[in-house]
């Protein structure tokens, strides 16, 4: 597997817009995926533990890619993966979910596949990031920005929706 740099500075509507491209370009339907999605990609299966690795706090682990001197991001995939074969998914950087963002908004959601509120300011953000102390982040913690702020711990990842037979 060879690895590979994290896209940064994007704001959403860059993220949003690079999906519809590679929409287009592939003729499979592509996007940001949900809040919800990303949480649940995030445990790795492992739908009751804080990280994706289980419970025991980062700072208490040996992870060779916990450096809080790097000046950016580390390198994509320098810890194993989670439960579902993804990398970084509580590190690294902020990355972009489709959701508008309320911090409400959990009490009345529905229980199975909350699509987040229909209207916001703000866009839903997860995962951690290089520039804080901590560059870690539990797989529940919320964040967001203005979807036009471009930021260097900003990125994202594509999610594909499957159109079933």
């Amino acid at each position: 597997m060879s690895r590979t740099e994290a896209v940064v500075g994007v704001g959403w509507y860059d993220a949003a817009a690079y999906c519809n491209w590679l929409s287009e370009r592939t003729g499979k339907q592509f996007r940001l995926p949900t809040e919800a999605e990303w949480e649940r990609a995030a445990r790795g299966g492992q739908e009751s533990q804080k990280y994706p690795w289980g419970n025991e706090p980062p700072w208490e682990r040996a992870y060779p890619g916990y450096d809080l001197e790097t000046g950016g991001p580390d390198r994509v995939g320098l810890n194993e993966p989670n439960g579902f074969g993804l990398y970084d998914m509580s590190e690294g950087v902020h990355e972009w979910c489709a959701d508008f963002y309320d911090p409400n908004y959990y009490q009345t959601s529905p229980e199975r596949n909350p699509v987040g509120p229909p209207f916001g300011v703000r866009k839903v953000s997860r995962g951690g990031s290089w520039r804080h102390r901590i560059k870690f982040s539990r797989c529940a913690a919320r964040s967001s920005l203005n979807p036009a702020f471009k930021y260097a711990d900003y990125g994202f990842r594509v999610a594909m929706t499957l159109r079933l037979p």
